[in-house]
This record gives structure tokens, sequence and C-alpha cells, in this order.
């Protein structure tokens, strides 16, 4: 009773915040700021970060190392047993999705988990820099939301999976 009250709640919070996304300006924003959690930039952040010598740069490299060894796995075991199918094969009436997904299923969202690691990191090394890392760690998430690939709960799945992949990572270190 309760998981289906919980997968109607996802299933309408989700349609009321994709029927905000019709706006090419929005798929264009949502589109661009999901690229900005793509693997690849997180590498370009450490190099720049060591390039420039910027304090605590190595540890924070390490760091996002350590989380990511724990939390890709997490999420490709997640992923692959839970099988949770996507919002666009969920809800064919009501949506199609703006983009194509990397992959077949939807909890946890990996692209709100990677950068829920990033901005957890950015809290333990460079906590001036915490509410924007935050915004940006959210938005992420809303992104893929906005983009019909992702339901509200993948998304809190996915931060949860990424903040505490970090945590434990650090812990392990520290």
């Amino acid at each position: 009773m309760l998981l289906k009250r919980l997968e109607q709640w996802d299933h309408s919070f989700f349609c009321r915040l994709f029927s905000r996304s019709t706006s090419r300006q929005m798929f264009i924003s949502s589109y661009w700021l999901s690229k900005t959690a793509d693997g690849p930039l997180y590498l370009v952040l450490a190099v720049l970060l060591v390039c420039f010598e910027v304090l605590a740069a190595t540890d924070f490299s390490l760091l996002l190392l350590a989380a990511f060894a724990i939390e890709l796995p997490l999420y490709l075991t997640l992923k692959n047993s839970i099988k949770r199918a996507r919002p666009a094969d969920t809800l064919t009436a009501f949506i199609c999705a703006h983009i194509t997904p990397s992959d077949r299923f939807s909890l946890p969202s990996g692209h709100t988990a990677g950068a829920f690691v990033v901005a957890t990191a950015v809290a333990l090394y460079f906590p001036l820099f915490l509410p924007l890392a935050l915004l940006w760690a959210v938005s992420i998430g809303m992104s893929r939301i906005m983009l019909g690939v992702h339901f509200p709960l993948d998304v809190i799945a996915g931060a949860v999976l990424g903040t505490s992949s970090c945590l434990v990572a650090y812990s392990l270190f520290n």
C-alpha cells in the first residue's frame, strides 16, 4: 500500500515538473546543464585544480577517485538489479523524453549521483563553495526530470548514493 502511494506520488510529481519542460529554452537549459554532469568533466575539474596548485587539490582529486570507485559499481548493481522503467516507458500516454538516455533503466540517476559525489567533496575540501556546488547538484537532478529520463525518486536515490559514496570514501582515508 505504502509503495503504491509512493509510486503514485512519484509519477504525479514527475508529470507536474515535466509539463513545465515544454519550452525550447527549458529544454536547452536542461540539456546543457545535464551535460555538465557527464563524467569527463569531473576529470577536467580535478586536473585544473591540480594544475593551478589549488591548496588541497590532490586530496580532493583522490577523494573524487575513491568516491567514484565506490559509487559506480553500486550504481550499476542497483540499476541492473532494480530495473525500474524510465518515465517514457512507464507513462507512454503522457510523455516522450526529450533525449535518448544512455541506458535502459531509471533508478538511481547516475548523473545526479555523480553530481552529489562532487558536491560532497566540495563541501569537505572547499566549504566556501558548498552553496554553489549544492545548487548545481540539485539542478542536475532537476534537469534529468525535465528531460524526461528520471522520476523524482530516481534523483533522490542518486543524491543519496553520491553523497554516501563520497562520505564513505572520505571516512576511509581520514
